[in-house]
C-alpha cells in the first residue's frame, strides 16, 4: 500500500525540478569593454589594449612622416603572422583582427586585406569572369601592394609556489619595410599579473 504522507504534487515536483536545473547555472551579461580577470590567462581586455596601445606607439614614430613624403600618400600596411610563443593556448586571430582594426580606424595607413582574405576575393574575382556583366566585373592584376608588413610575437614567463603565480606576458611586434627588409619600427609591450589561488590547482 503506498503511503501518501510522502506523495509530492505533480505540480510542486516539476518546480523543484526546473529549480535545480538552474540553481547550478548564472549568467550575467557584461558591457565588451569591461575589465574582468578570472584565470588570470591572456583574455579580451589583454588582446584589445595591447592592440591599441602598440599601433598608437607605432603610428606616432619617424618612419610615418617619412613613409608619407616619399610615396606622397598615406603608406599602404598589411598584417603578417602572430605566433604564440607562449605556453597558453591564446587565439591569436582575434589578436591579429585587433591590430587591423586598430591601424585602419587611425586613418593614417592605407591598409590591403590577409592573405587567407585575398584568396577569398580572388576566388570572387574568377566567379565574376563567368558570372558578372562587363561594366561590373572586376579585373585581375589590379591589387594594391603593401609597402609595410606588421609581424611579431606572443611569449610568456611563468614563475609560481603554493598558491600564487606571477604571469609574465612579452609582446614583441616589427614593422617590416617590404621592399628594403628594413625595420622602420620595433615595439614591445609587457604585461605580468599576480595571480592568489586560495588552493594549490597550477
Amino acid at each position: 500500500m503506498m503511503n501518501r504522507g510522502f506523495m509530492v504534487p505533480w505540480g510542486a515536483a516539476l518546480f523543484l525540478l526546473a529549480f535545480a536545473g538552474c540553481a547550478g547555472t548564472q549568467v550575467q551579461r557584461m558591457d565588451p569593454g569591461t575589465v574582468k580577470d578570472i584565470s588570470g590567462n591572456w583574455n579580451d581586455t589583454d588582446s584589445r589594449q595591447t592592440a591599441e596601445e602598440m599601433i598608437q606607439d607605432c603610428l606616432s614614430r619617424p618612419w610615418l612622416a617619412k613613409a608619407s613624403s616619399d610615396k606622397g600618400k598615406a603608406p599602404t600596411v598589411i598584417v603578417g603572422a602572430v605566433r604564440n610563443q607562449s605556453h597558453e593556448h591564446i587565439n591569436v586571430d582575434t589578436f591579429v583582427e585587433d591590430l587591423q582594426r586598430s591601424l585602419i580606424n587611425s586613418g593614417k595607413v592605407e591598409f590591403v586585406a590577409s592573405k587567407s582574405e585575398r584568396g577569398d576575393v580572388r576566388d570572387e574575382r574568377l566567379d565574376q569572369d563567368t558570372n558578372a556583366s562587363e561594366e561590373t566585373r572586376k579585373a585581375h592584376g589590379q591589387e594594391t601592394g603593401a609597402d609595410f608588413m606588421l609581424s611579431g610575437a606572443i611569449n610568456t614567463i611563468q614563475d609560481k609556489e603554493g598558491g600564487k603565480a606571477i604571469m609574465f606576458y612579452q609582446v614583441n611586434l616589427k614593422l617590416m619595410d617590404m621592399q628594403s627588409n628594413r625595420i622602420a619600427w620595433n615595439g614591445q609591450k609587457k604585461i605580468k599579473k599576480l595571480i592568489s589561488r586560495s588552493k594549490v590547482s597550477w
